[in-house]
């Protein structure tokens, strides 16, 4: 049946609903018959895909509508076109089947499809003998979309795509393009309202802001070396090897001459050996999926699947990460998926309606970041969110993802008054679908990737974030981390550091309170970027007293932090006493190390890694109560504190920590074995900038002491060398 002159013309607007109904080769009485819109031409004959002619069409409106018989059952064809002395040939996306089939479209209902990066997005293909690309996309709710782009002029008209009514994913394939090119998504709204052209939210990578379209892009790259790297992890228990992370932000570790950024080949050219040298354990990059703003740093992305393309090709990224890894380099990425920008090409409002977003901005606006709040209980929103955690594991090789901003999903009431939140069903603050979702993410990729950790910026003290999930359980405030932040060690350690050392002692337990929970969760000891920025001063600038000071203070606290039970975490920069506030507009402040005081930390910094990895007692059971025994706890008036971290078949080490600036000859420290201890390290030795007093290499315990010299201002440590009797 011949359509009537309404569906033909909403066919050439492309406002028809269901484009594939008409155009493309279809069985009728009279053989196969084929409808193609080819604007331009003049005349078009069809080819099977294998150049077999199979007829001509016939121009029936001069907008470029073809229609006629062809030979043959209905298969993908390809028309060659002309208009005067011109000619050209063009594959009919409308002559192709899908590609998604019933499978995809049961596990996207059912929210447990853990291949959705395979299927939705941009994905170069062969499809029914032809190559190009197929697209993807959900949105439920709309009544048009069409893919735009420079392989179609940004014409809607061009191709508008199928919808699988069972899911509300639209899809289509388009024969014969390929990588490189530039696409959005145009949307009608239920209500007819056309929305801003949309990038895709499974794009693999986008244009360079400020230009915002999606690329379409192949993620990771198909060649690795790092298979040694990944299983060694994937048999290791994390809580019990040396974890020594570098927070990095890609902008601006080093800034070039020529350029805005270094590209990820030439950051690994520079950043990996400086890693490395340092004695670093693992990169953690401030997120490096693709937002547009950079002074957010990359805590507002439009982008969740793309590496930024400020680093150049995402394939670069993928070339880092397996450098690192070579190298024996670990590398975390920032992960945000609490909240997302509302700019108008990104997952705000996405087909019309409130998506990705609850519509209440009760629940759907987080005020202190202008942003949208994801509605974890949409089935397909935690799907999208579980399958990019998966996705940057299995695609970039990341062996791990420190997840920002948990505390502000796990409280419907966060930074809110009182009217400005929605209580549970159980009139409580929980947000359960939150808590549901990162349960989810944590189960999935702790379960398909083995190796890989979840870090969780969680400032509160939820129950359980690094307890595991049990089978069953029903709204369990367990979520399956791995790690969690200690905000409380860093607070209050570094409230003490500020202090002038003559108040010092009437502020002993804010070094020794966090030991009451130390072991609750498995802790990192972060000291973020967030402290280094916003008014609150660098590190250095952070320590009381005068200069020398400073800089005996920092290296005493860094001594501390890592002989303290939890794994480390340092800002670039904090490692040679960056002076300035970091900014994400200019680089390091690297001149510094020509000063002493500065490449003094530095070295400080390195041996500090050297030590801890090197003493297993430092770090094996960093998460374990069983790894930490105080020595001198209750020294207030001279503010020592002694402990030593112990673990099973491992010499044990002792640290002591002076915190004022009065040396004390003849301390007596009490210690768990009589004999040699070794000194390992001492923060006053003249190779880091200290004055240079210590124990001349060792100290000798009898009857469970030892007599030392604990220098002002400083941390020492002392491994267990032995009492020349057979252990």
């Amino acid at each position: 049946m011949k359509p009537d002159a309404r569906a033909i013309e909403a066919l050439l607007e492309g406002t028809h609903a269901d484009p594939f109904s008409l155009l493309g080769v279809h069985p009728g009485p009279g053989g196969a018959f084929a409808r193609a819109i080819l604007p331009g031409a003049q005349e078009a004959q069809a080819f099977a895909l294998d150049g077999t002619a199979l007829g001509t069409l016939t121009r029936v409106d001069p907008r470029g509508l073809f229609e006629g018989l062809v030979d043959g059952k209905p298969q993908p064809v390809r028309y060659r076109c002309s208009a005067g002395v011109h000619q050209w040939s063009v594959t009919d996306p409308y002559s192709f089947g899908p590609v998604l089939g019933p499978t995809d479209d049961f596990l996207i209902g059912q929210g447990t499809h853990f291949r959705l990066f395979d299927k939705l997005g941009a994905h170069p293909i062969d499809h029914e003998g032809a190559s190009g690309v197929h697209f993807a996309v959900w949105a439920p709710n709309a009544s048009l979309v069409a893919v735009v782009g420079d392989f179609n002029d940004w014409d809607h008209r061009r191709h508008p795509m199928r919808k699988r009514a069972d899911t509300g994913v639209w899809e289509i394939f388009l024969p014969d393009i390929g990588t490189g090119r530039a696409y959005k998504y145009r949307i009608v709204g239920p209500d007819g309202t056309v929305q801003p052209l949309k990038a895709d939210p499974y794009a693999f990578a986008a244009e360079l802001r400020p230009a915002t379209a999606s690329i379409v892009a192949r993620p990771g790259k198909p060649d690795w070396a790092d298979d040694a790297h990944r299983a060694h992890w994937a048999k290791a228990d994390a809580r019990r090897e040396p974890v020594s992370i570098y927070e990095v932000h890609p902008g601006s570790w080093r800034k070039p001459d020529t350029a805005e950024f270094y590209s990820w080949d030439d950051l690994a050219d520079q950043l990996i050996p400086y890693c490395i040298d340092m004695g670093f354990t693992h990169i953690e990059f401030l997120p490096v999926s693709e937002h547009p703003y950079d002074p957010s740093w990359g805590y507002q992305t439009t982008g969740l699947y793309a590496p930024s393309a400020r680093f150049g090709e995402p394939a670069g990224f993928a070339r880092f990460v397996d450098g690192a890894h070579q190298a024996g380099l670990g590398v975390l990425v920032d992960w945000v998926p609490a909240h997302f920008p509302t700019d108008a090409f990104g997952l705000s409002r996405f087909d019309g309606t409130h998506l990705y977003e609850h519509e209440d901005p009760r629940l759907g606006f987080h005020p202190d970041w202008n942003t949208a709040i994801y509605n974890f209980g949409r089935r397909e929103v935690e799907a999208f969110l579980v399958n990019n955690a998966l996705f940057w594991a299995e695609q970039y090789h990341v062996d791990g993802l420190r997840v920002d901003a948990v505390a502000s999903m796990l409280y419907r009431d966060y930074s809110r008054e009182g009217g400005d939140w929605i209580p549970n069903a159980q009139g409580g603050r929980e947000n359960w679908e939150a808590v549901g979702f990162l349960q989810s993410m944590n189960k999935a990729l702790y379960g398909q990737h083995p190796g890989v950790m979840t870090v969780a910026e969680e400032s509160t003290s939820w129950p359980g974030v690094t307890l595991p999930i049990e089978a069953g359980e029903v709204r369990s405030s367990a979520l399956g981390f791995g790690f969690k932040w200690n905000m409380g060690f860093m607070h209050d350690t570094l409230k003490y550091m500020a202090r002038d050392p003559v108040h010092r002692r009437y502020h002993h337990d804010e070094i020794t309170f966090g030991l009451m929970y130390a072991f609750a969760e498995n802790f990192v000891l972060p000291l973020s970027h967030d402290e280094v920025v916003h008014g609150k001063s660098s590190l250095i600038n952070k320590m009381a007293g005068d200069d020398w000071q400073k800089f005996a203070s920092l290296r005493a606290y860094y001594g501390l932090m890592w002989g303290y039970p939890g794994k480390k975490l340092l800002f670039m920069g904090q490692e040679f006493a960056q002076r300035r506030e970091w900014s994400e507009a200019r680089s390091l402040d690297w001149d510094l190390l020509q000063y002493e005081p500065h490449a003094g930390i530095q070295r400080w910094v390195r041996d500090l890694n050297g030590a801890y990895r090197n003493c297993p007692a430092l770090h094996a059971r960093d998460c374990e109560p069983e790894g930490f025994e105080w020595l001198v706890v209750d020294d207030a008036l001279a503010s020592v504190f002694a402990w030593v971290r112990k673990a099973p078949g491992t010499r044990p080490v002792a640290v002591v920590c002076n915190m004022t600036p009065a040396t004390h000859g003849h301390y007596r420290l009490p210690l768990p074995h009589d004999g040699v201890w070794r000194e390992v390290l001492n923060s006053d030795a003249a190779h880091y900038g200290g004055s240079g007093q210590g124990n001349l290499g060792s100290i000798e315990a009898k009857d469970g002491a030892a007599l030392i010299v604990l220098p002002g201002l400083s941390t020492l440590m002392f491994e267990f060398a032995g009492n020349g009797e057979e252990e």
